[in-house]
């Protein structure tokens, strides 16, 4: 009775870590994916402003970003399909396996995580510089290919009612103008589908775009560094209560033989 009582205490318990554990692997499931559905998006949304300004020339901060963001959302998703097999199933090499895996994804998250914060300066300057170069090359028509670009900027500054990075005066840098005085028609009022108008300065947008700019790109590292730290926290719980699943499904097959 005395070990049959037991039993029952640990089956009990075990049932409840098993409910803990499924709930905090879907978290993690659900984190994965949008992890993957992030990398999906740099890599295909050519209407993205970050993926446009840093997929085009040499730079291909965009294409390592995304394919980081795929492998480690696959990795995430595999784990997660091995792990409610494991809890279901209550098989302990499955287990074992799951939080090796949970551990290795950990390191990886702490790795990126801290490389997410090192390099954000440096990734934010070069936005910054990008955009600079973007104002100077619009409407060179030797760089034809830089259009999906332009339209991006055009839009930007069409729909914030913006001009330039910080102002319009940014625009005198830019050589491709018939005159000095001319600047993009999207910094007016005006639905001209053409490159440049002329107008007079008074009737230009004068705040820059900078703040609506930082603003996107702010919040962009910030959800991706919140999802970075909610799988940190989820797998502290993952890893805890797979540990205290396998000892005491390990305690309940040793009971029977008492």
């Amino acid at each position: 009775f005395k070990t049959e009582n037991r039993r029952m205490k640990i089956r009990h318990k075990i049932l409840k870590q098993k409910y803990y554990l499924n709930v905090f692997n879907g978290i993690f499931l659900a984190l994965g994916l949008m992890l993957f559905t992030f990398g999906l998006w740099f890599l295909c949304d050519r209407n993205n402003l970050f993926s446009v300004l840093f997929s085009s020339g040499e730079n291909q901060l965009v294409a390592y970003i995304s394919c980081m963001l795929l492998g480690v959302g696959s990795v995430i998703a595999f784990t997660s399909a091995m792990g409610f097999l494991g809890i279901i199933k209550e098989i302990k090499c499955l287990l074992v396996t799951y939080v090796s895996f949970q551990i290795l994804v950990f390191v990886t998250q702490m790795a990126i995580s801290g490389l997410i914060f090192i390099k954000k300066e440096e990734v934010h300057t070069q936005w910054n510089n990008r955009i600079d170069e973007v104002i100077s090359e619009y409407g060179n028509e030797s760089l034809a290919e830089q259009e999906p670009v332009w339209n991006i900027l055009n839009a930007v500054q069409h729909n914030m009612e913006c001009c330039g990075r910080y102002n319009v005066t940014q625009w005198e840098w830019n050589k491709n103008k018939e005159n000095s005085t001319q600047i993009p028609c999207s910094c007016t009022k005006s639905n001209l589908k053409k490159w440049f108008c002329d107008v007079r300065r008074n009737s230009t947008y004068s705040m820059g775009c900078e703040e609506y700019l930082n603003t996107w790109f702010e919040n962009n590292v910030l959800i991706f560094t919140a999802i970075t730290i909610s799988l940190l926290i989820t797998q502290i719980f993952l890893i805890t209560l797979t540990g205290q699943l396998f000892r005491n499904t390990k305690k309940n097959n040793i009971w029977p033989n008492e």
